[in-house]
């Protein structure tokens, strides 16, 4: 298509693999959703959030870095946290020598479930993604969405906040 209006428009190859990317992204989202809803007792962002939990020191982490590292908002996580917390499977408490600070900690009822969830999750990571490519294809995959990742972050860094 060229260059019109200052835009350099995707040619034929370039719009077809935006497509396939949009299209297989979430598909594959819906499918891995569809397999915790069917199998397990954690939703896919309840998985990731304990997850990312068990790998901090005593399973606690700061709401705000946990936000940050699920790349969720500060309102999505605390709707998420409130939930899961009434179920028993995390805490919230004040952070160490910061008062307006809120630490997020998983209890042994949360490190349970995801000591139950897990094999019925990577059973379905490997089905749907890691099964499907070969292991060269994996490892160009893990490339790619790296520099996909710290080019939008990049971007979501810069970009002005609202209120």
């Amino acid at each position: 298509m060229g260059e019109t209006n200052g835009v350099h428009w995707l040619d034929r190859d370039q719009q077809t693999a935006w497509r396939s990317f949009l299209a297989g992204n979430a598909r594959f989202f819906e499918a891995l959703s569809a397999a915790h809803d069917a199998e397990l007792d954690l939703s896919l962002g309840e998985y990731t959030l304990l997850v990312q939990l068990s790998e901090q020191p005593d399973r606690t982490q700061r709401m705000s870095a946990l936000a940050d590292g699920l790349v969720l908002s500060r309102s999505r996580l605390t709707h998420t946290v409130t939930r899961m917390e009434a179920r028993g499977l995390v805490s919230r408490c004040p952070a160490d020598g910061d008062r307006r600070g809120v630490n997020c900690r998983m209890t042994d009822l949360g490190y349970a479930a995801l000591v139950n969830a897990a094999p019925g999750h990577v059973r379905a990571v490997r089905r749907l993604l890691v099964d499907v490519l070969d292991p060269d294809e994996m490892a160009a995959l893990g490339r790619i969405m790296g520099k996909i990742g710290v080019a939008a972050r990049g971007e979501l860094a810069a970009a002005p906040r609202g209120c």
